[in-house]
């Protein structure tokens, strides 16, 4: 096993940032946790970002690292990271968004403090436009370690992002974050629960992200549906070469009709090119053929879901509507509820 250099390494994706940069590098730089090193990846930024990086590389040579490639699109900026990185633990930031002073610290402990392969913090999501938080998540589950286990559905519930999380390098430093755009971030944590035993909790809010009308994850095409469709597969494929399918299939499954079924169909709904009523029915027939326990899923089942509170009861109540092939009714009043009501949903 190689030999740590680093408690935490930081991996700052740069990419045409230069109005946000230095509050996000400013946050950094007064970590409380000691032993760190933030990665400064520029994906061949246009404006000022890489001046700004290196300028901050100067002021801070023991802390700051900084590398300027190609312009190849984020998955390919966090995979260079994380082939560089020298942490016993490792994270990842957006280069628009800033973390708290003791955001590090706080994962680092809770992961020591556990040996968990695996931390998580809470985050809230704000509208860059109007500075309004519009949301907090992954804030529920207290101060507490889980085992990694198919007895309960928890896992499909920790957001897929990377930022407000960080993961022990070994287990994930032979991962790759694929290349697409959009929900590689997903595929990436699903990879990764081949591989974790443990996930500790951190109930407080330590980063903050930033909403952004033209992101990627908010303008869906058939291309990207196509995608996601493609790289489940792929992932699928590693969960059976692993050995890991049949133990966590129904994991598996379920992120497949959350992430694929709902979340994507409903945001490609936005698309006038995309007919989604008829996208809608091929999706669940690959569902059905690829990840085919979504239809059975014990946790998916109503009394499993009462007990899990409104949120799981109302993904129950959506898995009765697709199976009734009533799916177009659902995209309705999901974008009723957040187009009208102006309420944010988050599964």
């Amino acid at each position: 096993m190689e030999q740590n250099k680093f408690k935490l390494s930081i991996i700052v994706a740069v990419y045409n940032a230069e109005k946000f940069l230095p509050r996000c590098l400013d946050a950094l730089v007064v970590q409380t946790l000691d032993n760190i090193e933030i990665l400064c990846v520029d994906d061949g930024s246009t404006d000022s970002a890489p001046k700004i990086v290196d300028e901050y590389a100067k002021k801070y040579p023991d802390l700051i690292k900084t590398y300027h490639k190609q312009n190849g699109g984020e998955f390919t900026t966090r995979n260079y990271g994380l082939e560089k990185a020298a942490g016993e633990y490792v994270t990842f930031v957006d280069n628009d968004d800033y973390v708290e002073p003791n955001w590090a610290e706080k994962l680092y402990n809770a992961a020591k403090e556990n040996n968990a392969d695996l931390a998580v913090c809470g985050f809230e999501r704000i509208d860059l436009d109007t500075g309004k938080i519009v949301g907090r998540d992954m804030t529920t589950y207290g101060y507490t370690c889980k085992k990694m286990t198919t007895e309960d559905d928890f896992m499909v519930f920790i957001n897929p992002a990377p930022w407000n999380k960080i993961y022990k390098r070994e287990k994930v430093k032979d991962l790759k974050f694929l290349p697409f755009r959009g929900f590689n971030d997903t595929m990436f944590l699903a990879s990764a629960f081949t591989k974790i035993e443990s996930v500790a909790f951190v109930p407080d809010v330590l980063y903050h992200y930033y909403l952004r009308n033209e992101s990627q994850i908010h303008n869906i095409n058939i291309d990207d549906v196509n995608n996601l469709k493609k790289y489940l597969l792929e992932v699928k494929e590693l969960y059976i070469k692993s050995g890991k399918y049949e133990e966590m299939k129904y994991i598996l499954d379920m992120m497949a009709f959350i992430h694929l079924g709902i979340s994507v169909m409903y945001r490609a709904s936005y698309d006038s090119n995309i007919k989604i009523s008829k996208l809608l029915k091929e999706t669940i027939q690959y569902l059905d053929e690829n990840f085919t326990t979504w239809r059975n899923s014990p946790f998916l089942k109503l009394g499993f879901s009462i007990k899990r509170g409104f949120k799981h009861f109302g993904l129950w109540g959506i898995s009765i509507l697709y199976k009734l092939n009533m799916q177009m009714v659902f995209i309705r009043i999901y974008r009723f509820v957040i187009d009208k009501l102006k309420i944010d949903i988050k599964w």
